[in-house]
């Protein structure tokens, strides 16, 4: 079937934004960081972090290959409209990519927003981006409207679920019964976390994710990474290194970690992950396979056209697990703007918090 798009004439991509080159890491930081009171000293060991990766967060490729992705399979279907991208903070920024809309005559765009769940930073910030970059762009700037949260989509668990499903073929058949999964998100205050669905939604995923491997509600565990912020302030946890101690000190010997709060292997998951968690392994003697993430697994990329066809023609809005499908249009009072906002946002995040202990 082809799909209506009388109401809507392009999408747009919306996500983070990283640096791609050496001369990028301190302009792009001092957008991240624009309004908070961080020294500059500071900011300049945060830049030798991405100049470890040779100044390249992999965010932006990636969301080049999300978009090669997606085209053919709108294409596929029918859904023949452009597709546009802007990051909140690095090129193509948000007000470029809004102002080249209203040049080029768009009217009213849907927004895919690169996260699952809802909570001050992963979705009301991005529908503030996005109202910003409209004002800047001035009268005639498109309409926006934001697709829904996708933590429980069956797709979206369906992806995962094979992510998993293919760390866990590495570890050895003998000890598979006793493996344990640590499923990772992005730290946040717990003062953030108590008026938003965050802790609920990725406790869902996980549940559903971990239920479609088959690994009972015993070997796996929602844990937290790149905190940052004062010290004193309370932020979610277990944090990943600790939970890797806590487990290893009970007898597991074999982990897969698997971070369900991000869809794509960015530079948190490269450092907090990759780096310093399987440092923690490699001192404690714990086997560690990490997941991937969704990247542009095809049922994740099914499932972004099938969020569009919801808006397009509604389709059935389609969801598994205690829930139900998450609301299009997201009330006033939905995860409010914090009080002192944190720092967070993708690869910024690890580079800032204190260091683990070792």
């Amino acid at each position: 079937m082809t799909a209506s798009t009388t109401d809507y004439d392009a999408i747009l991509l919306v996500s983070f934004g990283g640096p791609e080159g050496p001369d990028d890491v301190m302009p792009f930081l001092e957008n991240v960081l624009r309004g908070k009171n961080v020294p500059r000293e500071r900011m300049l060991e945060v830049a030798k972090h991405y100049n470890h990766f040779g100044g390249v967060s992999p965010i932006n490729a990636q969301c080049r290959d999300l978009l090669d992705a997606l085209r053919p399979e709108l294409a596929a279907h029918g859904i023949n409209l452009p597709i546009y991208w802007g990051n909140r903070n690095w090129d193509p920024m948000l007000p470029d990519t809004l102002s080249q809309m209203k040049a080029d005559g768009i009217q009213r765009a849907l927004a895919f927003v690169t996260s699952s769940c809802s909570s001050y930073s992963s979705c009301r910030q991005y529908r503030e981006n996005i109202a910003d970059a409209q004002t800047a762009a001035g009268d005639g700037a498109p309409q926006v409207d934001k697709i829904r949260v996708f933590y429980n989509h069956p797709d979206f668990i369906d992806a995962s679920a094979v992510r998993v499903h293919a760390a866990i073929d590495q570890i050895p058949v003998e000890r598979r019964a006793r493996l344990h999964i640590a499923f990772t998100a992005h730290s946040i205050p717990t003062s953030m976390s108590e008026s938003c669905d965050y802790v609920k939604q990725l406790s869902e995923t996980s549940r559903l994710v971990a239920t479609a491997v088959g690994i009972p509600e015993d070997r796996w565990k929602l844990v937290y990474q790149s905190r940052s912020g004062p010290p004193q302030i309370p932020w979610l946890e277990p944090d990943i290194c600790n939970h890797l101690r806590a487990i290893r000190s009970a007898g597991v010997e074999d982990v897969i970690v698997m971070p369900i709060g991000f869809l794509s292997d960015h530079m948190e998951v490269m450092f907090d992950l990759d780096e310093e968690a399987r440092d923690v392994c490699d001192e404690i003697g714990l086997n560690m396979v990490r997941a991937a993430t969704v990247g542009t697994h095809p049922r994740f990329i099914t499932m972004i056209r099938k969020l569009i066809e919801e808006r397009l023609s509604g389709a059935a809005r389609k969801s598994v697990g205690q829930s139900g499908p998450s609301h299009d249009v997201c009330p006033l009072d939905c995860c409010p703007r914090p009080q002192h906002p944190p720092r967070q946002g993708t690869a910024t995040q690890a580079d800032l918090r204190p260091s683990p202990p070792k």
